[in-house]
């Protein structure tokens, strides 16, 4: 038996739906899943953020979703967090095709999704957006500059897509286009704190842009979209 998570779903023939997994020891997977009848329907667990076992069967790209059973119970996410899992859902099915194991992803992603059910904390994300660059093999050295240097908390650094993080000499009028030593350091140590977030964030959109192309992360839509609904709602009384 396998274990994974459904990362989406989506109607594929009668009574049946095409799945996008992340299964551990495989990366992600394609599968067809049959929703079986109103007494013995997998539809209620197939759903994401609910860590399932099943078999796969079938020598192709896209497999068979077999003997399908709840692991344990759905993560509980709301709110932020929500669509915060919702984002990763979609950066992994954008950034990994069946051609790439991506084995070690997978705790990575349930790791993450444990620690957004105790509270949203948008840190988590940046270190979940580092494990996948890191997989996908496009994330630059946050130990050493191309020079061999290493990378300093005092230091500023301008990234090259095709080299990594370059040393620069920074002053008041141009500090705010560079990267702070001081985030790169706590993003490789995994200790990033609040005044971090902005630049964390900045660094990662420009990192993932070329993998993830110019069409709209849907999951940022509906949070952006659920932001402003919620900012007009009037106040009470």
């Amino acid at each position: 038996m396998e274990r994974g998570y459904v990362l989406h779903t989506r109607p594929f023939r009668e009574s049946s739906v095409l799945v996008n997994l992340l299964v551990d020891g495989k990366g992600r997977v394609d599968a067809v899943a049959r929703l079986g009848g109103a007494k013995n329907s997998i539809r209620s667990i197939v759903q994401p953020f609910q860590p399932i076992i099943f078999q796969l069967q079938g020598k192709s790209d896209l497999k068979n979703l077999k003997q399908v059973e709840a692991a344990s119970p759905a993560v509980p996410l709301s709110g932020d967090c929500l669509y915060s899992g919702l984002y990763l859902n979609e950066l992994l099915i954008r950034c990994l095709t069946v051609q790439h194991s991506a084995e070690d992803l997978f705790f990575n992603y349930h790791q993450t999704l444990i620690a957004m059910a105790k509270g949203f904390d948008q840190i988590q994300l940046r270190y979940f957006e580092l494990a996948l660059l890191q997989e996908l093999g496009t994330m630059p050295s946050l130990e050493n500059d191309p020079s061999g240097a290493f990378i300093t908390a005092s230091g500023f650094y301008r990234l090259d897509m095709e080299h990594g993080f370059m040393p620069v000499v920074a002053t008041a009028f141009n500090q705010h286009k560079f990267f702070t030593g001081a985030m790169l350091v706590a993003l490789k140590d995994q200790s990033l704190a609040a005044e971090h977030s902005t630049e964390a964030k900045k660094l990662m959109r420009q990192l993932l842009a070329p993998t993830l192309g110019d069409k709209p992360l849907h999951s940022r839509s509906l949070f952006i979209k659920k932001r402003v609904s919620t900012s007009n709602i009037p106040p009470k009384g």
